[in-house]
């Protein structure tokens, strides 16, 4: 348990990921300062800590470093979370990626190295594996992103690594792998998949589901995630990569199972696995850290808070082959 004098700074904190996380700071005692542009973050996965007196929130850009070096002092912790998210958008807008997810990492980097900070946690993304030729995928697996998104999270994992080997800035990464609870996001086409299907539901729509639903993806609980990222934290490792899973691997067909609805099927897409599965054995080995929370406790988590969804945009199979189309566009001919 941290005394009441420890800070910690975490970017994207009114995220998905990030709110939780910064929730989970609070409770243990920490002193928490949130920093995020609100693009993507929403101001409502906070509300319920207004008023916090451990809780400071800044309204500014990751790569904006004359406004965000103040911001580090006198943190012993920097959690990076802030990133753009999903494939297609990547695709059309690679520059903007780039700004939030690679000149935002150089950002937060530098101002957690000038100020000194103890630990540094980059929150990392499996999809740099792109597809993979090993199940269970290990750390060490060839890296092979399949567009933007997956470039640039790789990137600006690679910038928190080299700050650590040049500037010795203690890093950890970890490498997120289909993480979903309550608050996820409520847009995109991939990763947001339960956002998009509960979306629906509210709405009485049928589930789209790409191919035929048979492909498996290793959905981790976001507690589960907050749990993993407070053990790299904890840990004297440095300058080491995580990969954080639950330990198994769950089909859209069996999400569907557990969500009640119709089906819709669309075209599967190029450059998309059909299964995602980490090797978890050097986090437990190395931090101790183990999934806790099952798929189906998780799905249940999800139902309880399902209003959170209830004014999200809903997917029609319309907008989705519109998304596939520029999909196809730009990976199609590679297959």
């Amino acid at each position: 348990m941290p005394t009441s004098s420890e800070r910690a700074v975490v970017t994207g904190g009114a995220g998905f990921i990030g709110s939780h996380l910064t929730e989970r700071l609070l409770s243990d005692g920490y002193a928490v300062t949130v920093i995020d542009n609100f693009s993507t973050g929403r101001r409502e996965n906070l509300a319920h800590l207004a008023g916090h007196a451990g809780l400071t929130v800044h309204e500014a850009d990751a790569a904006d470093f004359a406004t965000i070096a103040p911001l580090f002092r006198g943190a012993q912790h920097v959690f990076h979370v802030a990133a753009l998210a999903d494939i297609v958008p990547s695709i059309q807008n690679p520059l903007a990626y780039h700004r939030a997810n690679v000149d935002g990492t150089v950002s937060v980097a530098e101002a957690a190295r000038q100020t000194g900070v103890q630990r540094f946690v980059y929150a990392a993304s499996s999809s740099c594996y792109g597809i993979p030729d090993v199940y269970p995928t290990p750390e060490t697996a060839e890296i092979r992103p399949q567009y933007p998104y997956a470039l640039t999270k790789y990137l600006g994992e690679q910038i928190a690594l080299h700050w650590g080997r040049v500037y010795q800035l203690p890093v950890v990464s970890v490498r997120f792998f289909n993480v979903f609870g309550p608050r996820s996001r409520t847009s995109g086409t991939y990763g947001a998949v339960f956002g998009v299907f509960l979306a629906q539901k509210l709405a009485g729509r049928p589930f789209t589901v790409v191919g035929d639903g048979t492909q498996t993806r290793d959905f981790t609980f976001v507690t589960d995630v907050v749990d993993a990222m407070l053990a790299a934290a904890a840990s004297d490792v440095t300058g080491e990569v995580f990969n954080v899973g639950s330990g198994g691997t769950y089909s859209v067909n069996r999400l569907v199972e557990l969500l009640g609805g119709d089906v819709v099927h669309l075209p599967k897409r190029p450059g998309e696995p059909d299964c995602t599965l980490a090797d978890i054995g050097k986090i437990q080995r190395l931090l101790g850290w183990k999934p806790t929370v099952s798929f189906e406790e998780g799905v249940k988590e999800m139902l309880k808070h399902i209003d959170y969804w209830r004014t999200a945009p809903v997917w029609t199979p319309a907008t989705i082959a519109d998304a596939t189309r520029e999909w196809f566009q730009h990976l199609g001919p590679r297959g």
